[in-house]
């Protein structure tokens, strides 16, 4: 895993703002991909879901949200889709940062967090790093092979 601007795999860059960011509990599902530093997204709300947080789109949000950019291969970005339980759990969406970059990132749905609390600094942190990493949604919501 991880590829690099210029590699024939990358596709693009990845925002994270939950328990993929450095330091918090899944992180290591990025593997090498190449971290390429932070940035912050306008147009989002980001709610508090206890063991991670969730986006959901607000164009009349009053402050973007901060997270981290990665660099990513298809390989990752389909190991992230699983991850994120993509398109039942979270759908993805290629976003304009507030620099101009863009970059792939998760979004929850407005009828997963109506009890969920706005952290109105649009900033996330708080993973409990004494838990292992949970099975994902992905591994609970794939159709089984037969």
């Amino acid at each position: 895993m991880g590829g690099t601007n210029g590699a024939p795999d990358y596709v693009g860059l990845v925002f994270v703002y939950g328990t993929l960011k450095r330091g918090e509990r899944s992180h290591g599902l990025l593997g090498d991909a190449a971290f390429e530093g932070t940035a912050l997204l306008s147009g989002l709300e980001l709610y508090n879901l206890g063991p991670f947080p969730m986006a959901i789109c607000n164009p009349q949000a009053s402050r973007p949200i901060s997270g981290e950019l990665y660099s990513i291969t298809a390989q990752e970005l389909q190991a992230l889709d699983r991850f994120e339980g993509a398109p039942r759990l979270y759908r993805r969406e290629l976003r304009r940062l507030t620099d101009g970059r863009e970059a792939w990132v998760y979004l929850g749905k407005p009828r997963q967090v109506r009890f969920a609390p706005v952290l109105s600094n649009g900033c996330w942190s708080g993973s409990d790093h004494n838990q292992p990493t949970p099975l994902s949604a992905a591994s609970t919501l794939r159709p089984v092979s037969s």
